[in-house]
């Protein structure tokens, strides 16, 4: 995980993405999938914007860890940014 990390930062500085040093905040989660899941992994990477206008991406990942049973510590979930502010109900 750390080599995908400093990679993706790196390729984000160097790019210019964001203004000033970008990082990663210090937990992380990650999924896994079975190579027959594919598509639908892709069609959600792609319609992201469409489905986060429902729930923030904060909202969706906190359901994923209950979905799966996860256990996590509130404390390693990162905080929302003030513009990531719910949809309306």
């Amino acid at each position: 995980m750390r080599e995908i990390k400093t990679g993706s930062t790196n390729r984000s500085d160097r790019s210019r993405w964001v203004a000033g040093r970008s990082c990663w905040q210090e937990g992380f989660g990650a999924f896994s999938y079975f190579h027959s899941q594919l598509s639908g992994v892709c069609d959600y990477i792609r319609d992201q914007v469409q489905h986060h206008t429902r729930q923030t991406f904060r909202q969706e990942y906190l359901a994923f860890l209950k979905r799966y049973q996860v256990a996590y510590d509130e404390r390693h979930i990162f905080k929302p940014l003030e513009e990531d502010q719910p949809p309306e109900a």
